[in-house]
């Protein structure tokens, strides 16, 4: 079986979060010379499987199995892998069953390695994340067997394969202002405390606001209103209490202690709350380590380009692994249909993607 194969017959599976359709039973008789580990938690499905070849430093490959729900306006069946002049369709693609496939034939072709190569797989990445890749990476701290890097396969490319790799994400906090007023008729606004006139003049100041200038791996962190509600939905009553709901995607320049400052400055003499909720933490990881060159020389020599180390985007599992102080990077396929109908990858990407993990295995250790 190529990789190709192996691509359709994991797109095959019905995989929607928490399921893993069959995948890791699958997988178990494909890496034949694996040790494998089921650390199911509750519904939710995970794997870990290793080789250990000798002495030397314990690489692991990570992702999700996992897809979210097809939805409407697929032109063929979102669970058959559809080739289409290049392109292979099916949910699941991109995100990210084109990088399981990659590595899984990578590590199933590996016949040396200096040291320990591993899998991390959920079925539990594109749901709450709670008892996924959080499980897999207690069970192996209490063991002892935490890697020294890991690379996440999840889609990272953006105009074309090769030219982007993630050395780390944003992090993402969630915040909730409520201002109170006093409700009151509307013919008589003297008489009332309109919490949406009060923070007319606010507005411009918070909406959009960056918070930070950025630096060398992080684009600035950036204020973005979400939600804002008031009133009971009549006409003639002016509302007692204003909502309003915003998202800053940080990094690591800000938390939410200069959340709280920059909203007090802006709130100064308002009656108001704020609940921050921070439920990702920003990271990075340096270029100078092993795995950022390694697999930025890979990437050079298969595809001819060097990657531009990037921080954009989401959230992901690589956040879990980086609060183990692991080294961790992200790199897979083109990300420009992920969650969308139509889902697709070309055949081109996942085989280059083969080659640069196979290349990354044998630069790694050296």
């Amino acid at each position: 079986m190529d990789v190709i194969k192996l691509f359709k017959k994991l797109l095959e599976s019905h995989s929607i979060t928490p399921e893993e359709g069959g995948i890791f039973d699958f997988l178990e008789g494909y890496l034949d010379e694996f040790t494998f580990v089921r650390v199911d938690h509750e519904e939710v499905k995970n794997l870990f499987a290793y080789r250990r070849f000798g002495e030397g430093p314990h690489l692991c490959f990570a992702g999700h199995v996992d897809v979210v729900p097809p939805g409407e306006g697929w032109e063929s069946d979102p669970f058959v892998a559809t080739e289409k002049e290049g392109y292979i369709y099916a949910r699941g693609a991109q995100d990210m069953k084109s990088g399981v496939a990659a590595f899984v034939h990578a590590l199933k072709d590996a016949q040396e390695f200096k040291g320990t190569l591993s899998i991390l797989l959920t079925s539990d990445e594109e749901g709450p994340a709670k008892h996924g890749t959080l499980e897999v990476l207690k069970y192996l701290k209490e063991r002892n067997m935490l890697p020294d890097a890991v690379v996440v396969a999840e889609p990272t490319c953006e105009t074309m394969f090769g030219d982007a790799i993630k050395v780390g994400r944003r992090g993402s906090i969630n915040g909730v202002i409520e201002v109170i007023g006093k409700q009151g008729h509307a013919a008589y606004p003297e008489k009332a405390v309109n919490p949406v006139h009060q923070i007319a003049s606010v507005l411009p100041k918070i909406a959009g606001a960056f918070l930070d200038e950025g630096d060398e791996y992080f684009a600035p962190s950036q204020i973005v209103i979400t939600d804002i509600r008031a009133g009971i939905e009549t006409t003639n009553v002016s509302p007692g209490k204003l909502k309003m709901m915003f998202n800053v995607r940080n990094s690591t320049r800000t938390d939410t202690s200069a959340i709280e400052g920059f909203m007090a400055r802006n709130f100064e003499g308002l009656a108001y709350t704020l609940r921050l909720d921070q439920s990702a933490m920003p990271f990075v990881t340096d270029a100078k380590t092993p795995i950022v060159r390694a697999l930025s020389e890979s990437i050079a020599e298969v595809c001819g380009i060097v990657p531009r180390h990037s921080t954009a985007g989401g959230t992901s599992d690589a956040r879990f692994v980086a609060a183990y102080g692991i080294d961790v990077i992200e790199f897979g396929v083109m990300n420009d249909t992920i969650h969308a109908p139509n889902e697709r990858t070309s055949i081109h990407e996942v085989e280059q993607l083969h080659r640069v993990f196979g290349r990354l295995i044998e630069r790694f250790a050296l």
